[in-house]
């Protein structure tokens, strides 16, 4: 999936456009510049197609504050890994200095980059974004981000310029394991173990794979796409927003695999760049295996460290609690083979199909023993359950007269008792309710 970064100088309107791109609130919106400082990461949908959006704080140069020199370098970040960029400028203001100090920087970057003139509301304004093609940048696009005038011009642009990018030639239907985790929790190291041979750059900097790996591995009965998720692209940005880029570069790889290992340390626990990535994973829907890597380093190894540590991560990734917990080692090759069947177990967990009249046979005495809450003096019915077909996720769908007063408690419970009684560890499930 294509990524979309959107950059600027402060207060030009970028967190109001990313808002209308995905259609959330997810970004915060202030008068006062210099609001955005964490990334803000999200999908948007247009003419049936899907890219993702990076909303990035406002890029500013030769500045004391120490937030805006970490924005700065965080923007440059965002660039690095687009595919395409958003420049956005200030209708109303015209050309500053700061737009361009950008212009300049996006100059010299390869990638495509279209030039938006936001705050047009209305026809006048559109006369005086032609004082931008000094910039350099080519033709400006008039948009408002607040009232979305403009912006549908604005994503045909977009995916036309997107059409261009060459995506990897993977051959279709062989699964693929992406391996993801915060830098130097031993992502490349299992790689290697899994294939036996060097083919991954190892070494204790944190970062040091620069770009996601696709590796094929067909032995043993297996056959599936393994992916080594990339760190910091150069050393000297070793110490500079680990969190902000490991995230980026986990964003691809998650979005293009059928099942994810989480790799945690041992050493150090699950921590807060974990729940990050944890999140990317369950937002769009992919199985989860979770690996506690460095296993070999801890001295307690009793069964009561180990449930320990079960009851530490499930704890902290509730209510998604029915996923494989591994613990193994790189180094030592100690249960790396048990990973990979897991993850072939997990995979084919996500292409269960269940018979509607089990279903119905299984599912309807449980509900009649324990039904919805009644709410305002009505009884809720559920009569019927079927699993939808075609679908990435197994997805069911239970029919009631009146569906609107069936709460998530509930739906919990209904998931529940389907994971009880099919096999479904560590895949994702839908539950729809819909009118009978």
């Amino acid at each position: 999936m294509a990524l979309v970064a959107i950059v600027g100088r402060p207060n030009v309107g970028k967190s109001t456009l990313f808002n209308r791109l995905t259609k959330t609130r997810s970004a915060i919106v202030s008068e006062e510049a210099g609001t955005t400082r964490d990334r803000q990461y999200g999908k948007c949908e247009w003419c049936g197609k899907e890219f993702s959006v990076v909303d990035t704080g406002g890029w500013v140069v030769n500045s004391d504050d120490i937030f805006e020199e970490e924005i700065r370098k965080q923007v440059i970040i965002a660039t690095e890994e687009a595919d395409l960029v958003l420049f956005l400028v200030d209708v109303m203001n015209g050309v500053t200095d700061l737009d361009t100090d950008v212009a300049q920087i996006l100059r010299r970057t390869k990638l495509p980059v279209i030039l938006v003139a936001n705050k047009a509301d209305n026809n006048d304004m559109q006369y005086y974004a032609a004082d931008f093609y000094r910039l350099g940048i080519g033709d400006p696009i008039c948009v408002s981000a607040a009232t979305g005038s403009g912006t549908g011009d604005l994503l045909d642009m977009v995916l036309d310029r997107l059409k261009d990018e060459k995506g990897e030639t993977l051959e279709e239907g062989i699964p693929r394991f992406a391996v993801v985790g915060r830098p130097n929790a031993g992502k490349s190291s299992i790689v290697n173990a899994f294939i036996g041979e060097e083919r991954n750059i190892v070494t204790e900097i944190a970062g040091t794979t620069r770009d996601s790996i696709y590796t094929r591995y067909d032995k043993f009965g297996f056959d599936f796409y393994l992916v080594d998720t990339a760190g910091i692209r150069r050393k000297n940005k070793v110490t500079e927003n680990l969190e902000f880029y490991s995230v980026m570069r986990a964003i691809r790889s998650i979005e293009n695999s059928d099942v994810c290992i989480l790799m945690l340390d041992a050493t150090r626990g699950i921590e807060a760049q974990d729940m990050n990535i944890f999140q990317l994973i369950q937002r769009n829907n992919k199985s989860l295996v979770v690996v506690v890597n460095k296993w070999d380093l801890v001295e307690d190894k009793s069964q009561k460290s180990i449930n320990t540590y079960i009851e530490a991560i499930k704890g902290r990734m509730a209510p998604f609690v029915d996923f494989p917990i591994i613990f193994a080692s790189a180094l030592t090759k100690q249960r790396i083979f048990k990973v990979l069947e897991t993850a072939k177990e997990v995979y084919l967990n996500r292409k269960v199909k269940i018979g509607t009249s089990k279903l119905n046979e299984v599912m309807l005495p449980l509900i009649e023993a324990f039904p919805p809450p009644s709410i305002k003096g009505k009884y809720i019915k559920i009569k019927y359950v079927s699993q939808l077909p075609n679908t990435q996720i197994p997805s069911f769908v239970f029919y009631a007269n009146l569906p609107q007063y069936i709460k998530e408690p509930y739906r919990r419970f209904l998931e529940n008792k389907i994971r009880e009684n099919w096999q479904l560890t560590g895949s994702p499930i839908n539950i729809f309710i819909r009118q009978k």
